[in-house]
């Protein structure tokens, strides 16, 4: 079973920044895309960004410039550092994980989400 647990969540001011973290444990066969997705009260889920293994990356367009994904394909984690933070960036943020099995099925984890508020 994989698990998703991330962390680096928390309150900062407008104009601040936060580091998010997710790592993945569990029986691994292939991990193709990591990426952050966020949901906000009475929105749907979006995504922030996506790396794939190979360290190509996708963002949204409202977070272009300001965050940054990485990953550690070693230790099976990902990051999302976060500047220049906005009040409409509160939500919850979730960890995403889309890989394969030895027989080639794709498989898609989630993580539990981390809170992130920004104040005005």
């Amino acid at each position: 079973q994989v698990q998703l647990v991330e962390s680096g969540g928390g309150l900062v001011q407008a104009g601040g920044s936060l580091r998010l973290s997710c790592a993945a444990s569990g029986v691994i066969f292939s991990i193709n895309v990591m990426g952050w997705y966020r949901q906000a009260p009475g929105k749907q889920r979006e995504l922030v960004a996506d790396i794939t293994s190979g360290g190509s990356t996708n963002y949204a367009d409202s977070v272009k410039g300001r965050f940054t994904i990485s990953r550690d394909n070693a230790k099976n984690m990902v990051y999302l550092q976060m500047n220049s933070l906005k009040p409409e960036d509160t939500a919850v943020y979730y960890c995403r994980l889309d890989g394969s099995n030895w027989k080639g099925v794709g498989l898609t984890y989630w993580g539990q989400g981390t809170q992130v508020t920004v104040s005005s």
